[in-house]
């Protein structure tokens, strides 16, 4: 019984070395994601580079989208469709995308990327996916341009959603306010134009609580200078401090507290006392000095997910209309018209957005066109 014992054991180490060995090969090979699912898949050179060089594409395409953003579809098997969309984000935003598919096994790979530079077209990757779960999620440190690529492995068959939504990373810091609550931002002129609004102003009744956003430590608190009564909290995570002025009371005592702690409550003391009862907020970076404290708390829409028609989306689509204008928008308003389509046009279909169909022409150009200019190719 005891050789028995042993050899199983002996067994076991053998299978733990062997499956240790494959990881440290994984780490010094170096290979990426989805360098691996091609190794582990088999496919030939010349698959995976076509597959690799439809990112390039994604690159060069034109299409911004608003969040929240929900586009169906269908994935198909080695069809190499991908998908890219441009948004406008700032700091405090957290960008989330997920795909939904009907298979749990599809792998989808996304990657998110940053435009270098006004001047520069370049875009730079900043953050990749997790290909299994079918999602990526990152906060935003720097305003500017972003781009979302997507693309779904190769065999990829099945239905999915793309739901791409933004939230602020802290929770409001005034108990149940809204948006429209803020009645001064970043920047607004102060005393005559000697200064400049270093944070945003929310208003609410006398007395309302003020919350902390996120968990911290207070650093202080008291009366001084032009704040009145404020609270100073620590972000050490962000490597920032939130700042809290006008209050009318401060809950005595506190030091460390977790996202919804009451901090004080909203009153107009310091230099404030000419106004209505609101709450200063700010944001200090170290090093930086105060960055504008909106995209950290203004509340953003929940995407609508409401139960899907049953609806069949055709692969193909021809223009049914004299002409027909594909914008890089799923709009009509505010929006660029990449091209002007004629009547018999083919496209590719890409999946659908409300009453807009995301399509690709014949020079595989990435466009929005209206359910109502198109008609499906059976």
């Amino acid at each position: 019984m005891q050789l028995k014992n042993i050899g199983y054991f002996l067994i076991c180490l053998l299978l733990f070395s062997c499956s240790q060995l494959e990881k440290a090969e994984e780490l010094i090979s170096g290979l990426s994601e989805k360098e691996q699912y091609i190794k582990d898949n088999g496919f030939s050179d010349e698959i995976f580079e076509l597959w690799k060089s439809r990112v390039t594409q994604a690159l060069n395409d034109s299409l911004e989208i608003e969040l929240p953003y929900r586009e169906i579809g269908e994935l198909k098997p080695r069809n190499f469709a991908i998908y890219s969309y441009s948004t406008y984000l700032i700091p405090g935003e957290r960008i989330e995308a997920q795909i939904i598919t009907d298979s749990s096994n599809t792998l989808i790979f996304s990657e998110l990327y940053k435009k270098t530079s006004s001047e520069n077209p370049s875009f730079e990757r900043i953050k990749t996916g997790a290909p299994k779960n079918r999602s990526l999620a990152f906060e935003i440190r720097e305003k500017g341009l972003y781009k979302l690529v997507i693309q779904p492995e190769i065999e990829a068959n099945t239905p999915f959603q793309i739901i791409i939504k933004k939230s602020p990373t802290y929770l409001f810091p005034v108990l149940n306010g809204e948006n429209s609550d803020i009645g001064s931002y970043w920047g607004d002129i102060r005393d005559g134009g000697r200064r400049n609004h270093e944070g945003i102003d929310i208003f609410a009744e006398r007395g309302t609580p003020v919350v902390a956003p996120t968990s911290g430590r207070v650093g202080f608190t008291g009366e001084k200078g032009l704040g009145g009564k404020q609270v100073w909290l620590r972000d050490s995570k962000r490597n920032q401090s939130l700042y809290y002025a006008h209050l009318d009371s401060i809950v005595p005592g506190i030091n460390r507290v977790n996202p919804g702690d009451t901090l004080g409550f909203v009153g107009n003391s310091g230099n404030a006392r000419t106004t209505p009862p609101h709450l200063h907020f700010g944001i200090y970076k170290r090093n930086e000095g105060a960055i504008d404290p909106l995209g950290f708390v203004y509340l953003t829409e929940e995407p609508d997910l409401t139960e899907l028609p049953e609806q069949q989306i055709s692969s193909r689509l021809k223009v049914n209309s004299s002409t027909a204008n594909f914008r890089n928008k799923p709009a009509s308003n505010n929006s660029s018209i990449i091209k002007k389509g004629k009547q018999g046009e083919m496209l590719s279909v890409q999946g659908k957005t409300a009453d807009w169909f995301h399509v690709r022409d014949s020079l595989d150009r990435s466009m929005y066109v209206h359910e109502s200019l198109v008609q499906p190719v059976h």
